[in-house]
């Protein structure tokens, strides 16, 4: 093999076959191996721009006017080798350890070296402590070229005292120290903090490119170009953890599923997003977002998912935060303002949003005024120097929300999260049971999911808790029916805890005839669930409401309670009288939460027992006192601007010439029901019921059906209860019920509805 040399009485040769620099002292052993490996080699030589050499001590130190720490970041170099592999002084080289390929590389920056050793790569003492390098260890070093910024660096602390707090400051201080140096996963890094000295570990990489995390588990793969390095800008944000586990324990939180059932939401975010900070045919001038909804809907969950899957700076405000008593609000703001600014593209959240800026109708203190106007501040400055900043606020109560943020420009979109429906509940059912690794039967859950009506995510979490416990007391390996049905009976919809009632065990058999009103009852209540298709095909809506009335004790109530069980539906029960208030406005208000509630827990029904005394006719002087502005409310609600969808209205009432015409026109009270004294059958259909329940003696029912002739459902139920306690005053040990008792009940019980009254409903129904 013919050499020659690269230049005269210098110390290296170049190798005209393989274009590799060497000394003059190694051509013997080139001439051997030529070209030469990287792996094997004996000596040092450059190839291809890339220095084969060894790692050594910086022993003098001719530097002046840098600092030591700058010194640290420095590989010194022979002016021949700078020029071999086509570097320059102030360019940063990749530093790679052929001896230790678990030890990552690290990024120094290039500076010339005077000392004899014209192959190494020399470092100071701390440089190679950091680097985890030896003396005399084998390595590469190659130009880096500069490649994506860091938008976030993770640490874990190597040294740091226990009481080591992660203030600003210490965050402030890392940036400074780091600033247009370069860095990659499982670099140690060294910093000087109130006069110590602390340790930290690189563990995670995050920029517009995407994450990289535990790179030294890339470089055991063997993969030696998976360390990729990332510049340290002004805007990168410091994460810094305590150890490893706290480290692991963050990632871990961070790891949010996408929810389920509200997947066009998601994407409304996300493409909302994406043209505001993100690379995209048109940008929006849109800033901003509120999302409502009721408490358990998924919001923060929909918020944390969209915070951890985007790749840009994270910025969260709170209520907590912000009215700490650490620092004032304004100071707070001013600095979230700069750093989403500086650290753009940010995203921000802004949890309960109606807590942080009230509404003026409410009484500010002068801290939430301030507060509003600083906000609103922040919004317009990022608005006018159109910064890539999005906003994401959150509340339940969006009315509470001061209206000067729901505009364009600030809040621009406005994004409901319902309730979820039939197929939203089973997706959410579907996505839970995964979570906890439970296989459940595909139509029992289907049968969850439909009779969860108004259930939230939170509600259904909750259901399938008490679900699971049940099962785990009965020492069963798999949910069934029977654990649902359990848990049915005491997880309830969260938003009808502030009108649950106890719903009665009473069923439609428990009822004795009626079977007419039963039959309106479920075309009106259970035919819109079980056949949608149907009403959609014949283009007609169903019935809104339905009004019952007659004489007093003919099971009105008992059957609005028996619908209330049979059904499955929410039921909330209003009492006409407990909606009035001595305060202006409360009572057109109570109504107002009413039907908000029932929407928000649809499909539902309201019943207004006694509503004659709610929505009485209106006099002369219309709108003077409550009860005439509670009917206003009452009409607005039932057919008003909001829609009443998949809301039932049940009215029960003795006196209907007593209500408001207005009221019971079609589109509100569609179907009016007379519920007469019950007739033959009907009574034999009570007597049998109740008679089913008591020991009885020579007692014929047909008989007590001819002798209770214009009875009301109640006084045949008073009829029977009387005749058992006569039994018991006989005797405490009587076995049966006999006719002397029954005989000598209906002369003590007897029928109580005027012929008056019945006059009056016979000619309410011949008027309408």
């Amino acid at each position: 093999m013919s050499q020659q040399k690269a230049k005269k009485h210098s110390n290296w040769m170049q190798c005209e076959n393989c274009l590799a620099f060497l000394q003059n002292k190694d051509t013997e052993c080139h001439s051997n191996d030529c070209p030469p490996s990287s792996e094997q080699n004996s000596y040092n030589f450059v190839r291809n721009n890339i220095l084969h050499g060894t790692v050594d001590l910086k022993t003098n130190d001719e530097i002046k006017n840098i600092s030591q720490f700058d010194r640290d970041s420095i590989v010194f170099l022979s002016e021949s080798v700078i020029r071999m592999c086509s570097l320059a002084i102030g360019d940063w080289a990749i530093v790679e350890n052929l001896d230790e390929q678990s030890i990552p590389h690290v990024a120094k920056m290039v500076w010339p070296n005077v000392e004899k050793s014209i192959t190494s790569a020399l470092f100071t003492k701390n440089g190679l402590e950091l680097s985890s390098f030896k003396p005399g260890q084998r390595i590469t070093l190659r130009k880096l070229c500069p490649g994506n910024e860091a938008s976030s660096i993770s640490l874990v602390t190597l040294n740091s005292p226990k009481t080591l707090e992660f203030t600003p400051e210490l965050h402030s201080r890392l940036s400074n120290s780091f600033c247009k140096k370069f860095l990659t996963v499982g670099n140690k890094i060294k910093i000087m903090f109130y006069g110590k000295e602390l340790a930290f570990q690189i563990v995670s990489i995050n920029s517009n490119k995407g994450t990289i995390e535990e790179g030294l588990k890339k470089m055991d793969l063997g993969d030696r170009n998976a360390c990729e390095f990332y510049e340290v800008v002004s805007k990168t944000k410091w994460i810094c953890h305590k150890n490893n586990d706290n480290y692991q324990e963050s990632i871990e939180n961070k790891k949010c599923d996408r929810p389920a059932g509200v997947e066009d939401e998601i994407v409304e975010i996300e493409e909302l997003m994406t043209a505001c900070l993100e690379k995209s045919l048109y940008r929006t001038r849109i800033k901003g977002i509120l999302l409502y909804g009721h408490s358990g809907t998924g919001k923060t969950s929909i918020v944390n998912y969209i915070a951890s899957k985007s790749e840009v700076n994270l910025l969260r405000l709170s209520p907590l935060e912000l009215f700490s008593n650490n620092s004032t609000a304004e100071k707070y703001i001013k600095q979230l303002y700069e750093e989403a600014v500086d650290k753009a593209p940010t995203l921000v959240i802004l949890e309960d949003f109606d807590i942080i800026c009230p509404s003026k109708n409410s009484r500010l203190t002068e801290i939430e005024k301030k507060t509003n106007s600083l906000l609103l501040k922040l919004f317009d400055d990022v608005h006018s120097q159109r910064a890539k900043v999005f906003f994401i606020a959150t509340s339940n109560k969006p009315d509470n929300i001061d209206p000067a943020f729901r505009r364009c420009g600030r809040l621009d979109r406005e994004i409901e999260i319902p309730t979820p429906g039939p197929k939203s509940r089973q997706a959410i059912l579907d996505n839970i049971f995964e979570q906890l690794n439970i296989d459940l039967d595909k139509r029992l859950c289907q049968d969850v999911s439909s009779n969860t009506h108004g259930f939230v995510g939170s509600d259904l979490v909750s259901l399938c808790s008490m679900a699971t416990l049940n099962a785990n007391r009965r020492n069963k390996s798999s949910l069934t029916k029977e654990d649902f049905e359990y848990a049915l009976k005491r997880v309830r919809p969260s938003a009808m805890r502030e009108v649950q009632i106890e719903i009665p065990n009473v069923k439609w058999s428990d009822i004795g005839g009626q079977e007419h009103l039963k039959t309106i009852l479920k075309q009106a209540i259970e035919w819109p669930l079980k056949y949608p298709e149907s009403f959609t095909r014949l283009g007609v809506t169903p019935p809104k409401g339905v009004l019952m009335f007659g004489p007093p004790g003919c099971s009105k109530t008992m059957i609005a309670k028996a619908l209330a069980c049979e059904s499955g539906l929410n039921f909330l029960s209003i009492k006409g009288p407990e909606l009035f208030s001595k305060w202006v406005g409360e009572s057109e208000r109570a109504v107002r939460e009413v039907f908000r509630k029932a929407r928000q827990v649809a499909p539902s029904i309201i019943f207004f027992d006694e509503i004659d005394a709610l929505g009485g006719e209106r006099g002369s002087n219309s709108g003077a006192n409550v009860q005439e502005r509670v009917l206003a409310q009452l009409l607005t609600e039932l057919d008003g601007v909001t829609p009443l969808q998949d809301v039932t209205i049940l009215a029960a009432t003795n006196r209907p010439d007593r209500i408001d015409k207005a009221l019971l026109r079609p589109g509100r009270l569609d179907r009016i029901v007379y519920v007469s004294l019950p007739d033959e059958q009907t009574r034999r259909d009570i007597f049998r019921i109740k008679l089913s329940k008591m020991p009885v003696s020579g007692v014929d029912i047909d008989t007590l059906v001819s002798e209770t002739e214009n009875y009301s459902g109640a006084e045949i139920n008073a009829v029977c209860h009387e005749a058992a306690m006569l039994a018991l005053e006989e005797s405490l040990e009587s076995e049966f019920v006999s006719r002397r008792h029954f005989e000598k009940a209906l002369t003590l019980i007897t029928p109580r509805t005027p012929l008056s009254l019945i006059k009056l409903y016979e000619d309410y129904l011949n008027k309408n």
